[in-house]
């Protein structure tokens, strides 16, 4: 849950702000580079922002055939996300003080009264964050009074956080206004809930138009963007990561309020999940390695993680059925 961190209310659109925006694909692709070094964690050391990254999933199903009962099964899953008796060997151990478990669900609006009543039952509503995505997800082409509506249900529900999926239409046609209007709307329509806007920066064209509708997403109040839905053919680069850390580290230097970062779609195995680690610890600092400001859209990378915990445990790579998971 996203306590203790002050939520962004958003700013007046700056227009002349987005005007100055230029970034230098040359050296992005070269600092992408420098940024995928997992390769050099080690030992005890890589484990450890192995359980960070685990802290920090938004653990999810899109699927069509979604149910009740997978729904339950990935809640249950959230709460104890590593093996039972492979986590001790790392020094933890599940009860109520247990801090090794997934920050949020991520489901489809229908879904959500499902994941809020079985982390309720299991005792974790309070601990563990539901998220829906909403907004005519993943393509964002509703008309506008649907889209809000889907929000509006799923809070009913019981959502804490909101996925929503910006209209790319209004960022390749330089529709800023438009684009700053509708995600305000949708900031009202989460009331309580935590709005994470989605780029989906893989249709966005260029880099430019990545970090305006960054800037623009912010400003209209959104408390995390995320690179993607998952759905795109491009989803999350660590090129769109350092475009939208610079973003969001502009914006906390400019307006004092700090913004948080989702990558989603793409972050499958060990490697990839810590060289966005990396790449936060670097561009962002400290503050941003928390489930507060920081979250991983998956749902293939937690098994991958837990493989890689037994691995160092038991020095034997093991088959994806032996886990609740694979």
């Amino acid at each position: 849950m996203m306590k203790g961190i002050e939520r962004n209310p958003g700013c007046e659109l700056d227009l002349g702000w987005l005007n100055n925006v230029n970034m230098n694909l040359t050296a992005i692709n070269e600092l992408a580079k420098k940024l995928a070094v997992s390769k050099e964690l080690k030992g005890e050391y890589r484990t450890a922002w192995i359980l960070k990254a685990v802290t920090c999933i938004d653990l999810t199903t899109l699927a069509g055939d979604d149910t009740c009962s997978n729904v339950s099964r990935l809640c249950f899953k959230a709460t104890k996300p590593i093996a039972e008796d492979l986590l001790p060997r790392f020094g933890f151990q599940y009860d109520e003080n247990c801090p090794i478990r997934t920050a949020a669900v991520c489901v489809y609006p229908s879904r959500v009264e499902d994941a809020v009543q079985t982390l309720k039952k299991l005792g974790y509503y309070d601990k563990i964050s539901v998220a829906s995505v909403a907004t005519g997800f993943p393509c964002g082409q509703s008309p506008l009074k649907t889209r809000l509506e889907e929000i509006k249900y799923a809070v009913e529900k019981g959502a804490t956080e909101i996925d929503i999926v910006i209209n790319r239409t209004l960022v390749l046609t330089g529709q800023w206004e438009e684009l700053y209007r509708e995600i305000q709307q949708m900031k009202e329509a989460c009331c309580t809930a935590h709005l994470k806007s989605i780029l989906a920066a893989g249709e966005l064209g260029t880099l430019n138009n990545v970090y305006k509708a960054s800037l623009v997403s912010m400003m209209a109040g959104s408390d995390f963007i995320k690179t993607s839905t998952g759905k795109e053919a491009v989803n999350a680069t660590l090129q769109f990561g350092i475009v939208m850390s610079r973003a969001i580290k502009e914006y906390h230097q400019k307006m004092g309020y700090k913004v948080g970062l989702k990558p989603a779609g793409g972050v499958r195995n060990t490697k990839d999940a810590l060289s966005w680690l990396i790449l936060v610890k670097k561009l962002l600092g400290d503050d941003w390695l928390t489930p507060d400001l920081f979250r991983i859209g998956a749902s293939d990378l937690l098994s991958d993680l837990e493989h890689n915990l037994y691995e160092f445990s038991t020095k034997k790579y093991p088959a994806s059925y032996e886990f609740s998971m694979g």
